[in-house]
């Protein structure tokens, strides 16, 4: 029986462990520090074993708050500064994102405690299933919000050769499980603390020593060109810029000399009839320019009207004509749609073209020369398994990634250097190049290993001119992803769940406890 906690030291420990949640977010950055999640988790593993479920869903919920309060704190930026919302209810809005997002963790390491059999591998593999039915629901359910999912933290490390395989979701479970086995530590036999320590160096760094799995071949070489606009989010619609704005989009885009031009997202910030009333001749002339063999670009502009309900767009200008346009599918809850029953909260903030319609979740690819484009707005490149449905069939998969995004919501912030390692990740878990035009930054071209090539620095104007190499075939995770979405991961977490913690565990511990890394009675 479990003895009655003071009450301090029940707050002081649910602080403790809000502020690990909370220092694991410096790996999304700082992505040398890797191996900072696998100890901050291991600490909160080590805490719920012998918790109550109750107590140790309270420990897995403050966890997580203090994870997503640290990880997307920026968010206050947007609705404040940009969006109007008086101060304290910005933060209020933040808190309160990130306590309900962190029930997933709650339920999970609740369960966790409910579960558990006491046994080394049984109990690490039960917490890194559960851990992933968490991120799974976090990232999926109410249009999901997968930002700093675990695998993100491990673009650097030696563990994301697994990226092309299980994806990030799988990334994330390996660290769990990781974690896990590090948090048995204490009560592992004494003689028998070497040999897991060991093990668990070989897990964690043997992948890396490997070296990564070539499922990929190149289809040649293609001369980019991103746009960097250095427009301040509150300047984009002020009608004194508006000019100077659409000005040099314009000037770059037929200044440049390259395979393809990339604009950020909405890099022209009007509507069809809106940009015809103000500058005429404005589209035709591009459409002109880009009539030309051998040029190509992807615009980010809004289409539709006011009336009829418009799009978060992609036009692609070539030869062929400007046919070719891409309309954004997973849109951002409040910022660019309004979840039902919400319509009083987003009417607080002023939040121009604020609710899109949604296009296609697997749209055709666009065609440059023997290259296929895959553009994609912004928010949809945390969605690995929504960008593997464009990979079936293989024959039209694409050869590129091209991301268009406007990151100047969230100010000179984290968010800039959290995104360009998302877009990392969609490179290792695709093996296809990825090429980013973003307003404010991070602009940048990276290879199909997950490698930055060029980068223009943030908060700056310019265009980053570079080469990236289109790849073709399909990873292990665009092969599977591609037909069952996530579905394969998560039913396997649910059988394992359900064995570790049913008959099948129980008639199998005794066994597992005569393993020499067995648990100490």
């Amino acid at each position: 029986m479990n003895a009655p906690v003071p009450t301090g030291l029940r707050l002081a420990e649910a602080l403790a462990l809000a502020g690990l949640g909370a220092l694991q977010t410096l790996a999304y950055t700082h992505t040398g520090a890797w191996w900072l999640p696998v100890l901050t988790l291991a600490v909160l593993v080590w805490r719920l074993d012998g918790a109550t479920p109750r107590r140790a869903a309270l420990w897995g919920w403050c966890y997580g708050t203090g994870w997503l309060l640290a990880g997307v704190w920026w968010l206050f930026i947007s609705m404040h500064r940009f969006g109007g919302l008086p101060a304290p209810l910005a933060v209020l809005a933040v808190l309160a994102l990130a306590a309900a997002l962190s029930l997933y963790l709650g339920l999970a390491a609740g369960l966790y405690a409910a579960l558990r059999r006491g046994t080394l591998w049984g109990d690490a593999l039960l917490f890194a299933s559960l851990f992933l039915l968490a991120e799974w629901a976090r990232g999926v359910l109410f249009t999901g919000f997968p930002w700093v999912a675990l695998g993100y933290s491990q673009v650097d490390a030696p563990l994301a050769v697994l990226a092309p395989w299980v994806g990030v979701y799988g990334l994330g479970a390996a660290v769990a499980w990781a974690a896990a086995l590090l948090a048995a530590l204490p009560r592992v036999r004494l003689g028998e603390r070497p040999t897991l320590v060991a093990g668990l160096v070989v897990v964690l760094t043997m992948p890396g020593l490997a070296g990564p799995w070539n499922f990929t071949a190149g289809t040649g070489q293609l001369r980019v060109a991103l746009l960097q606009p250095n427009v301040q989010q509150d300047e984009k619609f002020n009608a004194e810029r508006l000019p100077a704005i659409l000005a040099w989009v314009a000037t770059e885009l037929q200044r440049v000399d390259a395979d393809l031009v990339v604009t950020p997202e909405t890099a022209v910030p009007l509507l069809p009839a809106q940009l015809a009333e103000m500058a005429p001749e404005y589209w035709d002339t591009l459409v002109a320019h880009y009539a030309q063999p051998g040029r190509a670009a992807l615009v980010g502009v809004p289409l539709g009207d006011f009336d009829m309900g418009y799009t978060n767009s992609v036009v692609g200008l070539s030869p062929a004509g400007s046919d070719y346009r891409y309309d954004k599918h997973h849109l951002v809850p409040f910022g660019e749609f309004i979840p039902t029953g919400f319509r009083w909260f987003t009417e607080m903030m002023n939040i121009p073209l604020g609710d899109f319609r949604r296009g296609v979740v697997a749209a055709p690819s666009f065609t440059v020369g023997t290259q296929r484009i895959a553009p994609h707005i912004c928010y949809e490149d945390l969605f690995g398994e929504e960008l593997a449905l464009r990979f079936r069939p293989a024959a039209t998969a694409p050869t590129v990634l091209a991301n268009v995004s406007n990151i100047a919501w969230f100010g000179d912030t984290v968010a800039v250097a959290q995104h360009r390692n998302i877009s990392r990740m969609r490179a290792l878990e695709l093996q296809r190049p990825v090429i980013r035009a973003t307003n404010t930054g991070a602009t940048v071209a990276i290879n199909h290993r997950g490698r930055v090539l060029a980068e223009l620095p943030p908060a700056s104007q310019g265009v980053l001119a570079t080469m990236v190499e289109g790849r073709t075939g399909n990873t292990v995770f665009a092969l599977w992803a591609a037909r069952f979405g996530l579905w394969p991961l998560v039913l396997l977490a649910v059988l394992l769940v359900l064995g570790l913690s049913g008959r099948v565990r129980r008639r199998g511990e005794a066994r597992d406890t005569e393993l020499p890394s067995g648990l100490a009675p």
